[in-house]
């Protein structure tokens, strides 16, 4: 995983993520305990002016894992429809996919 950007930034794409998950399922995405739970978190563990808060790193790595987690899962539901086998293809219908023509047979059987 590459460096760690702001907690902002990481937040903001956690809910893009989730809003993204919960749009399929066709319920607000602020209504889900997922958005509770990690609005909660990050609320919990900001750093004020009266503390330091040593969890916060933490909390910003474990978020961003989830993030990436997230992600790769859309992401990975999309080349899977997009790519998945459709069944048992002929012949002809294969060759036309990677850009051949079998050849014709003599008599024009074919």
């Amino acid at each position: 995983m590459a460096a760690l950007g702001s907690p902002l930034r990481t937040l903001r794409d956690l809910l893009r993520e989730l809003r993204y998950a919960s749009g399929q399922a066709g319920r607000r995405y602020r209504d889900t305990p997922a958005y509770q739970h990690i609005v909660g978190a990050f609320r919990a563990h900001r750093v004020t002016s009266e503390k330091l808060c040593r969890a916060q790193q933490e909390l910003h790595f474990q978020a961003a894992t989830y993030l990436c987690l997230l992600r790769s899962v859309r992401e990975h539901t999309a080349l899977h429809q997009e790519y998945h086998g459709k069944g048992e293809r002929s012949p002809e219908e294969v060759a036309g996919l990677v850009g051949f023509r079998l050849p014709q047979q003599p008599g024009g059987k074919g």
